[in-house]
């Protein structure tokens, strides 16, 4: 039975591959149908069996869509498949939790960083606008009342890089927030000085968009990353050392 194993799986790959280059070849984009269960075994030259398996392997990766009682579609594309492998890695171990927040921390802040002219000079007055309520949720909810402060700070950055029109730069953000609801219950130490340091940061950023000022944009985005750094600083030292100073 074993034998029989890593042929089943190369034609199972080579299927996966095949769709894939249909995709490609026909210049389907995301929602576009694709061909019939039957339709597809021939074009390919595979079993039925062979490809039901790499529908299912391409609907995890978000390839493709499976719709029951409608047909199989291009999928959305997006880095779903990218979060799940982050966010299950922060499950598996304490440390490869700070260590992938602290990546998401980098990669988030090099996105707003890197494009802070595109950002203020996409920004419409509405978003602004948008922006200023979500400080003031903030300013309303505060850090202890629950998720509404978590929430309000996630809705503001994903509306922040939404005027680039970058999916991949969106869920890359998004990522970020997705493994902070795994690592927040072990990051200690936000204090009330950290709250009013956030939202006054957030506060910072839209001022700062509004007046078209790139320099206080960065100074604003230094400020805002600073608390999450220390307390995941903090973190890894406690999970190193767990006996703490002598």
């Amino acid at each position: 039975m074993s034998g029989t194993r890593p042929g089943r799986t190369l034609l199972r790959q080579e299927v996966v591959e095949g769709i894939k280059r249909y995709i490609l070849d026909e210049r389907l984009r995301p929602g576009d149908p694709l061909p019939t269960e039957p339709a597809l075994c021939e074009a390919l030259g595979a079993s039925r069996s062979s490809v039901r398996e790499a529908v299912k392997i391409l609907a995890a990766l978000d390839i493709v869509e499976v719709r029951h009682g409608h047909g199989t579609y291009v999928g959305r594309l997006s880095l779903s498949a990218l979060v799940e492998s982050l966010t299950f890695r922060g499950l598996l171990s304490p440390d490869d939790d700070f260590q992938v927040m602290a990546d998401l921390v980098d990669v988030r802040e090099l996105f707003e960083r890197g494009m802070a002219d595109r950002i203020i000079s996409s920004l419409s007055t509405e978003q602004l606008d948008g922006l200023e309520r979500l400080v003031e949720t903030m300013r309303a909810t505060g850090a202890g009342e629950g998720d509404g402060f978590v929430a309000a700070d996630r809705a503001f950055h994903a509306l922040l890089v939404a005027p680039l029109g970058n999916d991949l730069i969106g869920q890359l953000s998004m990522a970020f927030w997705d493994v902070y609801t795994i690592v927040a219950p072990h990051l200690d130490g936000f204090t009330h000085a950290d709250e009013t340091a956030t939202i006054a940061a957030h506060q910072n950023i839209v001022d700062a968009a509004r007046a078209g000022d790139v320099t206080a944009f960065l100074k604003a985005l230094d400020e805002h990353y600073a608390p999450v750094r220390r307390r995941i600083a903090e973190a890894r030292s406690r999970v190193a050392d767990p006996a703490g100073p002598a």
